[in-house]
């Protein structure tokens, strides 16, 4: 097992990556608390789990509100007595061109995808310090280091995510606490399977990548595994890029 006896929290953890990631987690060793809005699906994610005999726990959370990441943390902690490993997984997506775009647009994106990162972060770094240990995973995107014609304020809230993680991992090294970010492509999950009732859509989000396919959640899960877990030990302030080679070009 690649994360004994490690706790982890998941925002955004009841479907598509978030769910894989928890799958992948509870297999390796961890207890998990996912946390999402989405309540019956993060509640039915954690029954069938708990089926199958992973300790894990679904909670309501809402990562724009500081109260409720406190709760979450304090649950977590309540729940299985120590807090390792945070992913900051929840965020939304949208896709148009900048004129067509609106101020509550912008404001919409960076509350979940980047004010949402900040708050969760900021509510596990007094445990993580207390006992000298913590992995933060960020999910950012392939869209946070290269433009998109019409992803503008995703991908910048994306690019913030990516400097956030950076600055979080020097500010924090020295209490044994790392912050990495991982970038993916277009994957199979539920933010761009509004296309999927359009064959024409998905092929043109295939051709963007290089190797001519989306991803899976579990090949993202695989690389937060990765970074979660102390074969990253010597891993702080990086960037995983996992998108079929969209960065390469």
């Amino acid at each position: 097992m690649r994360l004994p006896e490690k706790v982890a929290l998941i925002s955004g953890g009841a479907r598509g990556i978030g769910a894989a990631i928890a799958r992948r987690f509870t297999v390796e060793g961890a207890s998990v608390v996912i946390g999402d809005i989405l309540v019956e699906e993060g509640q039915t994610l954690a029954s069938e789990l708990q089926q199958a005999g992973a300790n894990i726990t679904f909670i309501h959370l809402d990562v724009t509100s500081e109260s409720s990441w406190a709760d979450a943390v304090v649950r977590a902690i309540d729940l299985y007595g120590r807090l390792d490993i945070l992913v900051n997984n929840a965020g939304i997506t949208k896709r148009d061109f900048i004129e067509n775009e609106t101020p509550e647009s912008w404001d919409l994106i960076f509350e979940i995808n980047a004010k949402g990162v900040f708050l969760g972060t900021k509510a596990v770094l007094e445990e993580m310090k207390r006992h000298g240990n913590g992995a933060i995973v960020n999910m950012s995107s392939s869209y946070g280091n290269v433009a998109s014609p019409n992803s503008a304020i995703y991908g910048a809230s994306k690019a913030a995510v990516r400097l956030f993680t950076k600055s979080t991992a020097i500010q924090n090294a020295s209490f044994g606490i790392r912050a990495n970010s991982v970038h993916p492509g277009p994957v199979n999950a539920p933010l761009i399977q509004e296309f999927l009732p359009f064959p024409e859509k998905v092929r043109l989000l295939e051709e963007m990548v290089p190797m001519d396919r989306l991803g899976q959640p579990d090949e993202i899960a695989s690389a937060v595994l990765f970074l979660a877990s102390d074969e990253s030990s010597f891993m702080t302030g990086s960037e995983l890029i996992i998108d079929g080679g969209i960065n390469a070009r």
